[in-house]
């Protein structure tokens, strides 16, 4: 790959918009350990549309609260901070998430479809394993894919040498994208994670969420990731052209200590929390 068509691919990065400022305030309240409900909620009232999102995803069914939540407090109240800081976030990174990808074969909506389904069974599996911030979790299931948004153009391009590879060689849709481009969409996923600011371990399970045998930080957030990832794909979400030859790490597996019938079991259980479309729809 010439050292030009990298260069592109990073500037591409740098072109993408930091998180808005009203993002990193959300954040930080929420990281803030004296900050209230009101001072949550007022931040979040300064923008109608981040309210109404709010709202809306607090309401879907995979919370499992009977009643309609019609306040941010009330909301915040229910859910917890954490919850509200995923909500913000997510109902942010939307825009990036819901446009076609011709390059990976993905449809309008179908790249947010699947990254929600991981970020929600990414949330499941982390409580189910006990670590200290399921949240986190969403977040990096979220987003593992958010590479695909800048490499599309490139994907696109050379689609034809990609798949000719996939269909000769054998190797994964990331592996011909690798060889071919010169780096693969995860890694660029970890370059749009530190122009956002995340932590770390956040930057790793994005940059590792293929390879978590590489994590360093969090191998554990990591290898989360990655599983609900596979899931996510086992289950024919939003799959596109690279969407069929994912296995689960065994070094993940180990890590989190998943035997085969209760991986059958989170697949099975995470099923039903996805069924709703009211998760998907927050534009």
């Amino acid at each position: 790959m010439s050292k030009l068509t990298l260069n592109r691919i990073v500037e591409k990065v740098d072109e993408m918009p930091v998180l808005p400022n009203r993002i990193n305030r959300i954040i930080e309240i929420v990281e803030d350990p004296d900050s209230t409900v009101q001072d949550l909620e007022n931040e979040i009232l300064k923008d109608q549309s981040l309210t109404s999102k709010v709202l809306k995803l607090a309401n879907t069914t995979h919370y499992g609260y009977p009643r309609k939540i019609s306040t941010v407090s009330r909301a915040t109240i229910l859910l917890g901070f954490q919850s509200i800081k995923s909500i913000a976030l997510a109902s942010t990174v939307s825009k990036y998430l819901i446009g076609e990808l011709e390059g990976y074969a993905l449809g309008k909506n179908d790249l947010w479809k699947q990254s929600q389904t991981c970020g929600i069974i990414s949330r499941y599996i982390g409580k189910k394993k006990g670590i200290g911030n399921p949240e986190k979790a969403y977040i990096a299931g979220l987003l593992r894919d958010i590479g695909k948004t800048i490499l599309n153009h490139y994907v696109k391009d050379e689609y034809s040498k990609i798949v000719e590879m996939v269909e000769g060689k054998n190797p994964s849709f990331l592996d011909a994208e690798r060889t071919i481009l010169g780096f693969d969409h995860a890694e660029v996923g970890g370059k749009v994670a530190q122009k956002w600011n995340f932590p770390e371990d956040l930057v790793e399970a994005i940059k590792y969420h293929h390879t978590p045998e590489r994590a360093t930080e969090n191998p554990e957030l990591v290898s989360i990731v990655h599983i609900a990832d596979a899931i996510t794909m086992m289950m024919g979400i939003g799959i596109g052209a690279d969407g069929m030859s994912y296995n689960f790490s065994q070094f993940a597996i180990d890590i989190l200590d998943l035997g085969e019938n209760e991986i059958e079991s989170i697949i099975s259980e995470t099923s039903d929390l996805i069924i709703d479309e009211d998760n998907f729809n927050v534009v």
